[in-house]
């Protein structure tokens, strides 16, 4: 990844136009702009890591709603095929197609390295932990998906700011629940970031 383009507390959210499950585009400013917004952005769907990843956040959606959190997956499919996807997995989740990766790249997330994305000891470990509790192994992307795209998660205030951004170490990498639930040190991702990055 190219570390100078990425996020960091504070900055504004770019606000890019990709589309909605139905083909329709969408600006990412109308998810935020009336409750914080969990943007988790996915790899390709023969990872097995993107389908842990996309458990855990359907398992806390409810949590998260609660706590006055949007929830949004976005992935580099076509809208058709993310609509498949999502109504088959995250089918109460607001799902997002950017086939072009306009919003990857503008959210600072590009192809991993070889280590990032096949060689990480973390990721072998994870591998063998999926299949067995899960029966999820490692497949080929679909057509027009790029298995070194990395994934990133982020919180973006009302006010339009990323309060948390979230770079993977390798693909097996996801955040806690418990940080997109509680925040760092309680943080209320509702309000405003006025004090230093505490990370």
């Amino acid at each position: 990844m190219a570390n100078q383009s990425q996020l960091k507390f504070n900055d504004p959210a770019p606000d890019v136009q990709i589309l909605d499950k139905e083909g329709n585009p969408i600006r990412l400013s109308s998810l935020w702009k009336d409750k914080a917004l969990v943007l988790a952005f996915t790899r390709h769907f023969g990872c097995p890591q993107c389908r842990e990843m996309i458990d855990q956040l359907i398992a806390s959606h409810q949590a998260l709603t609660e706590r006055g959190l949007r929830l949004a997956i976005v992935s580099h499919a076509s809208a058709e095929s993310a609509k498949k996807f999502c109504e088959q997995r995250a089918p109460d989740v607001i799902c997002l197609a950017d086939p072009d990766r306009k919003a990857y790249h503008a959210y600072g997330l590009y192809q991993g390295t070889i280590w990032q994305t096949l060689l990480s000891p973390q990721i072998w470990r994870s591998n063998k932990k999926l299949a067995r509790a899960k029966g999820y192994k490692p497949e080929l992307p679909p057509a027009g998906q790029d298995a070194k795209q990395m994934s990133g998660t982020f919180i973006i205030g009302m006010d339009g700011r990323v309060h948390l951004p979230y770079y993977y170490e390798d693909i097996a990498d996801h955040p806690p629940v418990d940080l997109l639930l509680h925040g760092i040190m309680g943080a209320d991702w509702n309000k405003p970031f006025d004090g230093k990055a505490l990370l």
